[in-house]
């Protein structure tokens, strides 16, 4: 599958759909939809939010139309309209409330399920970025996959450039300790002693 950045939509296709064709229409949301998800799957992990966000993105994308310049490949510019709808969404207290609530819902749990053993390493990876705060787990994300810059990071969070290396440094950190397989010593049983003998 083709990188959503890497998207190019013709002038033909661009101005029929500017000009309200179904088809043309069809033909960009038919380019765009599958990795426009997967972007904000990867950022919002919750399946319900990321399909109404990817629905917020291709209305904007779709309204907007007419501002598309063609400076960038078109699948760039919808990728700068999805992550802003994400930053948007954590942006706002709807969001912050949901993430209490679903803390306060975890910790009255007996504990997580153990882990069944590694499947991959991509697994592993994509538990590990999972369990990142949704500002780090982003950063990590536009940063080491869609390759963003420090730069371009910190102007969609409207920060400073040493937010985005921080969030990076601290998310790369919680991903080597748990990626990193915990030493497994044998314990002795409950009640027996060791002695040095």
């Amino acid at each position: 599958m083709q990188r959503l950045a890497e998207i190019e939509v013709s002038e033909v296709e661009l101005a029929a759909a500017r000009g309200g064709d179904v088809a043309a229409r069809r033909i960009l949301f038919d380019k765009v939809a599958p990795g426009t998800l997967g972007i904000i799957r990867r950022i919002v992990r919750q399946k319900a939010m990321a399909e109404d966000l990817l629905h917020d993105t291709l209305i904007a994308m779709f309204e907007h139309l007419p501002e598309f310049r063609g400076e960038a490949p078109f699948g760039a510019w919808v990728r700068r309209i999805a992550v802003s709808r994400c930053l948007m969404a954590f942006r706002s207290p709807w969001h912050r409330a949901r993430l209490t609530l679903d803390a306060w819902m975890e910790s009255g749990t007996a504990g997580t399920p153990p882990d069944e053993g590694r499947e991959s390493d991509l697994i592993d990876l994509d538990r590990a970025l999972a369990r990142l705060a949704p500002l780090t787990r982003t950063v990590v994300w536009l940063y080491d996959v869609e390759g963003w810059s420090h730069e371009e990071i910190a102007q969609a969070f409207d920060r400073s450039v040493s937010f985005s290396k921080s969030q990076l440094a601290r998310g790369h950190a919680r991903l080597r300790d748990q990626l990193i397989a915990p030493v497994n010593l044998p314990c002795a049983p409950l009640g027996s002693e060791i002695d040095g003998h």
